[in-house]
């Protein structure tokens, strides 16, 4: 029985050396450090232990969802305005494709109305084009049928000024057919 548990000790201290050496390796759990599973040390996002006090929660920073869903105001925020910024290569990320839609944004100038929200979805082709006219799928409540007319003209207008937008094959290959749901907030102060 002795033995037993001698050796459960010394299977042990390695395993505690390891986990005390990794967290001096990464002391912050999401560095965004590459890694492999061969590695010695934890992969990012994160790991857990079982010699770690508590559940495991993951720390994983999810970017986009299995959904595509992007919101696009007219005025964006000065922390937001990079992603505002038209991409001067061949779309290849997820990210690359946002920034290209949001840059393709120009409010309308008449019959607009602050505060409107208009949501439309569509899907594009692997040539970059769309697969049918873009559907609406939510307005701001109470608003005159014309202003909502005047607002996804401009929608459709936008968009049909940026295409067709140029895909990587990969990006084509993973988003031709795939639902994108944008909403749009013309967050402008109108007199």
């Amino acid at each position: 029985m002795w033995r037993g548990i001698l050796v459960l000790v010394l299977l042990a201290i390695p395993i505690v050396a390891v986990n005390a050496q990794r967290r001096q390796i990464n002391p912050i759990p999401f560095a965004h450090e590459p890694c492999s599973v061969l590695d010695g040390r934890p992969c990012t996002p994160s790991y857990c232990s079982p010699l770690e006090p508590g559940p495991c929660i993951p720390e994983i920073d999810y970017p986009y969802g299995q959904n595509l869903q992007l919101t696009i105001q007219s005025v964006p925020s000065e922390a937001d305005h990079a992603k505002y910024l038209k991409p001067d290569h061949d779309l290849d990320t997820i990210g690359d494709l946002f920034a290209e839609l949001r840059s393709c944004w120009s409010p309308p100038s008449d019959n607009a109305r602050a505060g409107m929200q208009m949501s439309v979805r569509f899907s594009f082709n692997k040539s970059g084009g769309l697969i049918g006219p873009p559907r609406l799928t939510f307005a701001t409540a109470g608003v005159p049928a014309d202003t909502r007319t005047t607002y996804l003209s401009a929608i459709n207008s936008s968009l049909n000024a940026c295409l067709p937008l140029k895909f990587t094959s990969g990006l084509a290959g993973a988003l031709a057919g795939r639902p994108i749901a944008i909403r749009y907030v013309d967050n402008r102060e109108l007199k």
